[in-house]
Order: C-alpha cells, then sequence, then structure tokens
C-alpha cells in the first residue's frame, strides 16, 4: 500500500493504492484505491462517534450550521446516528460521500 497526496480541482486528499501484478503482462498497476480522505485544512473537524455507513448528508457545503445541528446521519447496526457540528459556523468540506463506511473518530467534514 503506497500513500500519495493530490489536488483535484483545488481540492487536497490524500489516497492509499495497492499496487498488484498484472499476471498477462508481469507490468505493475495500481489497480484498487482503499481510502480518500480530504486533508483537514482549516476549521473545526466533524468527527464520528462510532463505525458505520454515512446514510444521509444533511448539511451540504456552504450550509451554516449551529452547535449541535446535524451534519450527516449514519447507519450503524440499522440505526440512524446523527453526526453533529462541534461548533457554528459553515460547512466548508466533506470527506466522504452517502454510503461510504466510516471508522470510529474518523473527520467527516470541517466547519469553519
Amino acid at each position: 500500500m503506497e500513500t500519495y497526496i493530490i489536488k483535484v480541482n483545488g481540492e487536497t486528499y490524500e489516497v492509499e493504492v495497492e499496487k498488484k501484478e498484472n499476471s498477462a503482462s508481469g507490468k505493475s498497476v495500481a489497480v484498487k484505491r482503499e481510502t480518500a480522505e480530504k486533508i483537514e485544512t482549516s476549521g473545526c473537524p466533524v468527527k464520528t462517534e462510532m463505525a458505520g455507513k454515512v446514510w444521509k448528508i444533511t448539511a451540504p457545503i456552504g450550509q451554516a450550521v449551529k452547535k449541535g445541528d446535524t451534519v450527516m446521519i449514519l447507519e450503524v447496526m440499522k440505526l440512524e446516528v446523527p453526526v453533529s457540528a462541534p461548533s457554528e459556523g459553515v460547512v466548508r468540506s466533506i470527506a466522504v460521500s452517502e454510503g461510504d463506511p466510516v471508522k470510529q473518530g474518523q473527520t467527516v467534514a470541517v466547519v469553519a
């Protein structure tokens, strides 16, 4: 597994790539993206309290939120678990998409 930092449309991401041998040609090629997590810039990170899957993003980038507002909802063992804004501000970035798995303590958004 190799880690790369890439920029896409001005946004910076850290990406882990697994390399495998192509048995037909013997050449090494990148075939699988393991994770793509947006690197925190400035602001207050929004972190998950438990592992699960992103069910719905309720506060898109650019939306103003107050402390405690729901930014997204996780599905955890068939339960809906809200992920709340830790402070008042505007959602500056979202590092996940609906359907993505998340780990406990993972940064999923930034509010500034």
